[in-house]
């Protein structure tokens, strides 16, 4: 069993920045990717960003030059930074680690409102 639990949510101003962490605790020796999702009110849970075990990413459109995924392997931490925010980035961020079996492990999620 793997445990993630996120920080860093809050209200921010269009324009401005925030960093999402996201502490694992647990077997963490058994996740290979880490990826960060968000849901907005009414809409699916969509990916963010993927970080692989070889420090390769990936990033949804809507956010690439403007969000980056960082891990800190030693301190079973995950990042998100966010800079540029849009109003249409609002959403409960999520933290999610898939292992090398391909089961995925989530977080409680936090709230990022960004206003106009």
């Amino acid at each position: 069993q793997v445990q993630l639990v996120e920080s860093g949510g809050g209200l921010v101003q269009a324009g401005g920045s925030l960093r999402l962490s996201c502490a694992a605790s647990g077997s963490t020796s058994s996740i290979n990717t880490y990826t960060w999702h968000r849901q907005a009110p009414g809409k699916q849970r969509e990916l963010v960003a993927r970080i692989s075990l070889d420090g390769s990413t990936i990033y949804a459109d809507a956010v690439k030059g403007r969000f980056t995924i960082s891990r800190d392997r030693a301190k079973n931490a995950l990042y998100l930074q966010m800079n540029s925010l849009k109003p249409e980035d609002t959403a409960v961020y999520y933290c999610n680690a898939i292992s090398w079996t391909a089961r995925g492990f989530w977080g409680q999620g936090t709230q990022v409102t960004v206003s106009s």
